[in-house]
């Protein structure tokens, strides 16, 4: 095992100071009672209160809340199959297309995504809102499912599902009964992976957003450029808090899938 040296630790302080620091700085000035976000005058809770009271706010997080759980679970569904595809069923006619159009939301640009989904709508016909943000957003989402979802069938011990058929299950029910809750972790980390993504979009919902849907990146983007105030300060703090929650929470659930996972190998191990 290698020691620490300074240089390592001065560059890991560094690096994580790099990053989290100002995050630090909008939590402690999102309790502060002046207006003025340079100026320290006292703690207080009040920008909390303008918050809640702020309908506009509350109306962009209410519109993004919606968007991220609806697309996210699309991306989360679609992303898995298309994995499911591109693992199992092996060479097949179209398959490096399949894979290029499934890869390629990966390395394209988001303002060239976003322009070429606003002309398609425009094209059909379909007013922007809502649907048009979940319909983009689980466009680009959907290949960081597949990747992930892709990596841990690679790595899948397809006996097991050998198995179930032998014993009388049918490809569904050992979908459903062995490879599903094997690969759980997996597609749960992709469910909340996509929903972050669809969180924190602002160039592609920037295009496809209609005067009757805006997104909370879009109300905080329009707000910061009259000026940083408290509210906003107050509304990064409670985001940084559901964000950390759920990460906890979701790696405390994939911890125990995974020990889960290996005490039941471990038991059919014994048993064959």
């Amino acid at each position: 095992m290698r020691r620490m040296t300074w240089f390592n630790a001065t560059s890991l302080t560094l690096g994580f100071a790099f990053l989290y620091l100002p995050m630090v700085i909008l939590v402690i000035y999102s309790f502060n009672e002046s207006k003025l976000v340079t100026v320290w005058a006292g703690f207080s809770t009040k920008w909390y209160g303008e918050l809640l009271r702020n309908e506009a706010f509350l109306d962009a997080a209410w519109v993004t809340v919606q968007v991220a759980v609806a697309s996210s679970t699309i991306a989360t569904v679609l992303g898995t199959m298309a994995a499911y595809v591109l693992v199992r069923a092996g060479r097949f006619h179209g398959r490096t297309l399949f894979s290029g159009m499934i890869y390629a939301p990966l390395v394209m640009p988001e303002v060239i995504t976003g322009l070429s989904l606003l002309l398609l709508f425009i094209g059909i016909g379909l007013d922007r809102g809502i649907l048009t943000i979940i319909l983009a957003h689980t466009t680009f989402s959907m290949c960081y499912v597949s990747v992930v979802v892709s990596s841990r069938l690679v790595g899948f011990d397809r006996s097991l599902e050998e198995a179930a058929l032998d014993l009388g299950c049918t490809p569904f029910e050992s979908f459903r009964l062995v490879t599903l809750p094997i690969i759980a972790p997996a597609v749960i980390s992709g469910w909340l992976l996509a929903f972050t993504l669809s969180l924190d979009d602002l160039v592609i919902a920037s295009f496809t957003a209609g005067p009757s849907a805006t997104t909370l990146p879009i109300k905080i983007f329009s707000a910061v450029r009259l000026g940083v105030s408290p509210e906003i300060n107050a509304l990064s703090t409670i985001m940084i808090a559901i964000v950390t929650v759920g990460v906890i929470t979701a790696s405390v659930i994939s911890k125990r899938a995974t020990l889960m996972q290996q005490r039941d190998e471990q038991a059919a191990a014994r048993t064959a």
